[in-house]
């Protein structure tokens, strides 16, 4: 099987590429002891090696120097057939830097590359052109001119890359460490100016490109626009999360039920027909529920992403989070900390300072992730009247979901900020440095794609735990009488064993037990209560279990101080692990947990005293 690696800079449509020539045959790994990842995926009798964006081969980041190296493993590997460099044509200088570094690299081991200029579509809409011919006669190499957007050229890619693929064996134009020209390419001085000369003589006018991106750039990011600008836009993106997401999670909700219809008189009475009804149905059937908020959340922030607008959002930012110790480039893994706060983690990997890296890690925590919106939505459902205003545009509920989540910014901005100038004050810092990318619209196929894909692996990852904590909840809530009385089970006594913690807040013992249990993991605490209402009331609302809850008296008090509890609570034992592996202390991550867990308590007494 001929194998292809890919490579490319960051924002130049690579991976948007690799989708395209691989479909859905992807699979994702990490590089040994580090959580750089590299995507395989094959097509035909292709195996397609997505390594990950990197700007040139000197190295500035650690994930970048993991790349590098295994990178220059891989094009020495004689299993490699030829390399697929990626060029943005609308950024042609600043992709050729890496181009012609790589194309030296591969020319000392003799192995052929193809230039993919992609982004051709921008190129032609602008009135633009670009020497395709005369780039490739220079170069040495095939350079195909394509839109992985519009998936134009796509199918003269593949034919290009098969040609290399299958011409021979490797034909060295040079000895190995020799460089076939006078000036050494991988130095980046070098590459600059052979990359200012490629571009300059058959590139296009890239000023015109600049000039329109410039006109938006004034009103984005001008200091009032910008900010009304932003504050819309996140908005729109909570507001979104509940609303849209409505219709998909009454759907879920309905399936469940009929499927719950359909089974019930299927099963014997008795153990086997409670089970599916308490555990499986209104226990894990209730954390299903919310998948739907989890695809929308992610298909935004891909969105935002996508168009160019999450870098200026970056710099928006950068004033007000340089306040408390952060920078603009912690508004990045901010953001992606909605979807989930590991991966988060990883992407403050850009952030070249150590102290704001660090506390950045220390902010994630506090983000309102994917895993809170189940409890999040349960809880306001409960809570708020379904009270809509602007022709349905925007809910009380919504706006609910959107104070939770700025509530979650602003605790993490003073923790950042007390830290930022006691514990880090003497922390060396590092400038902030941030490309603009051109604006762009999203391919909305392969971006719905991959959030299906993120949504379905968060309830692989999630749904284990919860399958296992409800089933536990379950033994303990049904027996040893049948199920007939929740208050004289095993898991009332340890409910109320629990119960003085949580009474002072106005909770009773069936919250302690679900809030014990999501210390494990947060969704946890939906399938937990789920399982407890179905036990008691399953033939009455299989999977309806925020009518439940406002049947279970619920009060405003105690509801609003759940939330500030679950906004704050470090309820998460995979972030915890990550966080050591990420800041490399041990003690950090559990000083963190607890002081977040007590915070969280604190505060939540505090509300429920309020009110």
């Amino acid at each position: 099987m001929n194998q292809v690696l890919i490579l490319g800079k960051p924002n130049s449509g690579k991976s948007l590429l690799f989708n395209r020539l691989t479909g859905a045959n992807q699979k994702v790994a990490n590089f040994p002891g580090v959580t750089v990842e590299v995507k395989r995926g094959v097509s035909g009798s292709t195996m397609y090696v997505d390594f990950p964006g990197v700007y040139s081969l000197q190295a500035l980041t650690t994930d970048e120097i993991v790349a590098i190296q295994q990178l220059k493993k891989a094009v020495a590997d004689k299993d490699i057939s030829v390399v697929l460099c990626n060029l943005d044509a609308t950024r042609l200088e600043r992709s050729l830097v890496l181009g012609v570094q790589v194309k030296q690299l591969a020319d000392r081991h003799g192995l052929p590359v193809v230039f993919s200029l992609n982004m051709m579509d921008e190129i032609s809409g602008s009135g633009l052109k670009l020497d395709v011919e005369g780039l490739s006669k220079d170069l040495k190499s095939r350079v195909i001119a394509i839109s992985a957007k519009t998936k134009m050229g796509l199918s003269e890619l593949k034919q290009a890359l098969d040609a290399e693929a299958t011409s021979g064996k490797r034909q060295l134009e040079a000895p190995i460490g020799e460089a076939n020209d006078q000036v050494d390419f991988e130095s980046n001085s070098g590459s600059l100016l052979r990359a200012k000369e490629l571009a300059k003589k058959y590139g296009p006018n890239s000023s015109v490109i600049l000039k329109n991106q410039n006109r938006i750039d004034h009103w984005v990011l001008s200091d009032i626009w910008g900010g009304a600008i932003f504050l819309v836009t996140m908005l729109v993106l909570f507001q979104s999360i509940f609303s849209w997401a409505s219709p998909l999670m009454d759907g879920v909700e309905s399936a469940i039920g009929n499927i719950g219809s359909l089974l019930t008189p299927l099963l014997p009475e008795g153990i086997a027909s409670d089970f599916v009804n308490d555990a499986i149905l209104g226990g894990f059937g209730s954390f299903l529920v919310f998948v739907p908020q989890i695809f929308i959340l992610t298909f935004i922030i891909g969105l935002l992403e996508d168009s160019g607008y999450m870098a200026r959002a970056a710099i928006i930012c950068h004033k007000p989070l340089s306040l408390v110790g952060l920078s603009g480039k912690s508004f990045v893994s901010l953001l992606s900390g909605h979807a989930c706060a590991i991966p988060a983690m990883f992407a403050a990997r850009i952030i070249e300072s150590p102290k704001k890296r660090i506390l950045t890690i220390m902010a994630l925590p506090l983000v309102a992730c994917s895993a809170r919106l189940p409890v999040y939505s349960l809880l306001i459902v409960a809570l708020i009247p379904s009270v809509t205003f602007a022709g349905g545009l925007v809910g009380l509920q919504g706006l609910a979901f959107f104070a939770l989540f700025v509530f979650g910014y602003l605790v993490a901005g003073i923790v950042t900020g007390i830290l930022s100038k006691t514990v880090y004050k003497e922390e060396s810092d590092a400038p902030f440095l941030l490309e603009l990318p051109p604006y762009r619209l999203p391919a909305v196929g392969p971006l719905a794609q991959r959030s299906i894909k993120s949504s379905w692996a968060f309830v692989k990852e999630a749904g284990a735990i919860i399958f296992a904590v409800t089933i536990v909840v379950w033994v303990l809530g049904y027996f040893p009488n049948g199920g007939e009385d929740l208050g004289s089970s095993w898991l009332a006594s340890v409910g109320q064993f629990i119960g003085p913690i949580f009474e002072p807040i106005g909770l009773d013992w069936k919250f302690g037990v679900a809030v014990l249990a999501s210390f494990l993991a947060r969704e946890v605490f939906v399938g937990t209560l789920g399982t407890l209402y179905g036990i008691e009331g399953a033939d009455e609302n299989i999977a309806g279990l925020a009518s439940n809850l406002e049947a279970s008296g619920l009060t405003m008090g105690s509801g609003v101080a759940l939330l500030v509890f679950y906004a704050i609570a470090l309820q998460c034992v995979s972030t915890v692990a990550v966080m050591k592996k990420e800041t490399g202390s041990g003690v950090l991550p559990i000083v963190t947990f607890v002081a977040y867990s007590v915070l969280a308590y604190i505060l939540a007494l505090a509300v429920y005293q309020l009110f």
